[in-house]
């Protein structure tokens, strides 16, 4: 599910923590079922490990950007070829880039991503699709353009498909990935990763989505309520 956001981010620190304090206060006085704490993990995508792949299917050429401050998905439309563009967002969960850990053994309740696009060059609605993946963090490869999804145990694709518009420029998008977060979870992955695919009943065009961690406010943007 996706959520339009209309209010800039003011301070990405300040607000987890007051709302982590809030949630851990309400539940001291309520008593949460076995009486657990709930925590808030705040984690920026890791620009040096995302990316985007572009597939020219006339010259059958893989163009791979690695770490760009604009990530791309969608066909590009002025380029008489049509290329096909996926991006690719990394998140680590264990800090290995100082932001926050989420335990291997916590339980998942909810997980939400949150983008800011930069672009969109569609006229109206823009069929999305989320993909739960693995690609390498040392840079991504042309096989991981079209490398298949991990799967929920039911044996489904782990993936989520909802609607971006084009009125979405130049704001926040937030999107839940719970069911993705919880089976990255289930198999212990120290890495959150998902691939951005355009669901090809739609016009073709291309949304950007804003990728500079210097930039906190707008980064791509993971919160995981866990305990």
């Amino acid at each position: 599910m996706v959520y339009p956001m209309k209010n800039r981010r003011d301070d990405l620190m300040k607000r987890l923590l007051y709302v982590g304090i809030a949630v851990v206060l309400a539940l001291s006085f309520i008593g949460c079922g076995e009486g657990r704490d709930i925590y808030i993990a705040g984690i920026l995508s890791d620009q040096l490990a995302d990316g985007d792949i572009a597939f020219d299917p006339v010259q059958d050429l893989y163009t791979i950007v690695n770490g760009p401050d604009t990530l791309f998905f969608g066909i590009d439309e002025a380029d008489r070829n049509l290329p096909e563009y996926r991006a690719f967002l990394d998140f680590p969960l264990d800090g290995s880039t100082d932001g926050d850990l989420v335990p291997v053994d916590a339980e998942i309740l909810r997980a939400t991503l949150e983008v800011y696009i930069d672009e969109v060059s569609f006229a109206g609605i823009i069929p999305t699709l989320l993909e739960l993946v693995t690609f390498p963090i040392n840079g991504l490869t042309s096989a991981d353009f079209d490398s298949l999804p991990l799967r929920f145990p039911n044996g489904r694709d782990a993936s989520i498909s909802f609607d971006l518009f084009s009125r979405d420029q130049g704001d926040f998008v937030l999107i839940d990935v719970t069911s993705l977060m919880r089976e990255a979870q289930r198999r212990g992955l120290s890495d959150f990763q998902v691939r951005f695919v355009l669901d090809f009943d739609s016009d073709i065009g291309l949304v950007g989505i804003e990728d500079r961690p210097r930039v906190a406010v707008t980064a791509p943007l993971l919160t995981v309520r866990f305990r």
